[in-house]
């Protein structure tokens, strides 16, 4: 099968997906999201077993039933992030914001009346989807760092869920001017920063007690513009609903050392990224290989 081919039935298989979602409750959509999920690590070997070898670095002291269950709990939490997605086509706002509820509402206040711009730094944890939707309309329009699907039918309907809150979507390509004149407008910009990147695009910081190739980003940006750095995620409770979880602004003072400012904001970020997935780790993207690149004295 070529690209073009697998993309079409792609497309058309979210179409199918996207129209019976649509007429359906949410409880069963979530329901079908999670079987879809678990078929889906069973037909899928070999990322079940990145995350296995991922949570076995992180949590060594957990045995192997348990980072087996996590690896397949992983796949049913991101089977019902899929779903919902699609489920999110055309809601209304009164709808999305039914679903969610706001921890630290105060600290979003105080970083946009810094007046220079916000960094919401996130992660692939809970539905940052619906995260950054509920965002826009709660506290206004954000700009969201994406890159773009390789499937551009995939990537036109996501970007209509991206935007329906008045959101932009910045492609992450070609992102720092878009993204500066964000900033001057005291905008907020959405950037998730808990993937591996090449040596070349980032620093190492410590990330569960392993060197993690991670960008330097937000904390760049904020060094150059002096804008606000905001950690932000959101988490799905017991009852069904998302918790968006807002932390205190990232204070620091410049040291006179730019380089040594931005490494220790960048470390501070991923530490506290960590500790969001720490929390609730069935949530977070272990299928991903986030310390595929190495350190030069380790990749010989």
């Amino acid at each position: 099968m070529t690209k073009a081919e697998r993309y079409r039935w792609e497309a058309r298989a979210a179409g199918v997906v996207q129209r019976l979602v649509s007429i359906m409750p949410l409880r069963p959509v979530r329901a079908f999201g999670r079987g879809l999920g678990r078929l889906l690590s069973d037909l899928d070997p070999r990322h079940v077993a990145i995350a296995t070898a991922n949570l076995r670095q992180a949590f060594p002291h957990w045995d192997d039933v348990r980072r087996l269950r996590t690896a397949r709990q992983v796949y049913a939490h991101f089977g019902q992030v899929l779903l919902e997605i699609l489920w999110l086509r055309g809601r209304s706002r009164d709808e999305v914001l039914r679903l969610v509820e706001v921890v630290g509402r105060e600290h979003v206040e105080a970083a946009f009346a810094g007046g220079r711009g916000v960094m919401c730094v996130t992660a692939h944890i809970g539905n940052w989807e619906m995260h950054g939707l509920a965002h826009g309309w709660l506290f206004g329009p954000i700009s969201v760092v994406a890159r773009p699907i390789d499937n551009p039918d995939l990537h036109r309907r996501l970007n209509e869920v991206r935007t329906t809150g008045g959101n932009a979507v910045i492609d992450k390509r070609h992102a720092l001017a878009q993204i500066m004149r964000g900033l001057k407008e005291n905008r907020g910009i959405a950037i998730l920063i808990d993937q591996n990147v090449q040596a070349q695009d980032g620093i190492f910081v410590d990330f569960f007690g392993r060197a993690a190739a991670t960008t330097t980003v937000a904390a760049a940006l904020a060094v150059r513009t002096g804008c606000a750095l905001l950690p932000s995620h959101t988490v799905v409770g017991r009852d069904g609903r998302y918790r968006l979880v807002y932390d205190p602004i990232v204070r620091w003072s410049p040291s006179g050392d730019r380089q040594a400012d931005i490494a220790g904001l960048t470390q501070q970020l991923t530490s506290t990224i960590e500790g969001w997935i720490r929390e609730a780790p069935e949530q977070w993207l272990w299928l991903h290989k986030r310390w595929k690149t190495r350190p030069p004295e380790q990749s010989a």
